[in-house]
């Protein structure tokens, strides 16, 4: 993280934390985690075509599932995000 880029915003119903990755780091992230402290932290992931392609591989299909071939899995495709929604197209 770029610690002078990083910015707090609280209201009385919200709070926001703007990160920003370090130079030299690339790439998307995958997940963050947050909590109290350290031994008490939960994973989110960010939405993204390859985090929900797994999410609904585990959900869609059984772990024998993953051994057929790649033209039987289904395509997902991340259409559009917002606050309220995510929308995907499965084939």
């Amino acid at each position: 993280l770029a610690s002078p880029e990083t910015s707090v915003s609280v209201s009385a119903h919200n709070a926001a934390i703007g990160l920003a990755k370090a130079p030299g780091s690339s790439g998307p992230w995958e997940k963050f985690c947050f909590g109290l402290d350290a031994s008490a932290l939960q994973e989110r992931l960010f939405v993204s075509e390859e985090n929900v392609d797994g999410l609904l591989g585990t959900v869609l299909c059984p772990s024998f599932c993953s051994q057929s071939a790649p033209e039987s899995q289904p395509l997902i495709e991340v259409l559009d995000v917002t606050e309220d929604r995510i929308q995907i197209r499965l084939k």
